[in-house]
């Protein structure tokens, strides 16, 4: 979509929830401010309908795009800090939509306690384990990570959310984890016979 019939503006519009818009802002618009100038866009925030409305220039474009999915998370309940980590070519946000596996209020309610666990044990094992990071808001679980990683997380809590136990779901985690690292090692054994070929 091109502003005002500008040739070399790109624009984009993304809503979040209306709670969300003050962190969004942040102190003395510090956090819109940061975001701004971190990946050179400008940001319009309607605070009364959650309407954010984001342009940069043409050749600015892929900017824009992580600019929504930094917007996108915000509004999902990551603090600033970690959505600007989508910033990195490298990271990816996913959001899970938790209707699929509850039907009911009390069922998404469970739901999302199970995904938290206890004193939100288990959000903090799923995310040490994959390194990743979790929100659980509203109706959704999302998450901000290297792209391998947050697949792993994703189906850690998707197998959660369809019922498995949590240490059924740790144990695949931490298998996954051994196997990462057995691959790594050996990628590192066989490199410097590589070279040579």
């Amino acid at each position: 979509m091109k502003a005002n019939g500008d040739e070399d503006v790109v624009v984009t519009k993304v809503f979040i929830p209306k709670d969300r818009v003050a962190v969004l802002i942040g102190k003395k618009g510090e956090t819109k401010k940061r975001i701004e100038e971190e990946l050179n866009v400008r940001m319009k925030v309607d605070s009364s309908s959650g309407e954010v409305i984001i342009e940069t220039s043409n050749e600015n474009a892929d900017a824009l795009i992580k600019a929504a999915s930094i917007i996108k998370a915000i509004g999902r309940g990551f603090s600033p800090d970690n959505a600007l980590l989508l910033k990195n070519d490298d990271y990816a946000l996913t959001i899970i939509d938790l209707t699929r596996y509850a039907s009911t209020k009390n069922a998404l309610n469970r739901m999302r306690g199970r995904i938290i666990g206890k004193k939100g044990k288990a959000r903090l094992l799923i995310e040490e384990l994959t390194g990743t990071k979790i929100s659980v808001y509203g109706k959704t679980v999302s998450i901000i990570g290297p792209w391998e990683k947050v697949g792993l997380a994703e189906q850690a809590i998707r197998k959660l959310a369809e019922g498995a136990r949590h240490a059924t779901v740790f144990d695949w985690l931490y298998e996954q984890r051994r196997l990462e690292k057995l691959l790594e090692m050996d990628r590192t054994l066989r490199a410097p016979y590589r070279k040579k070929d």
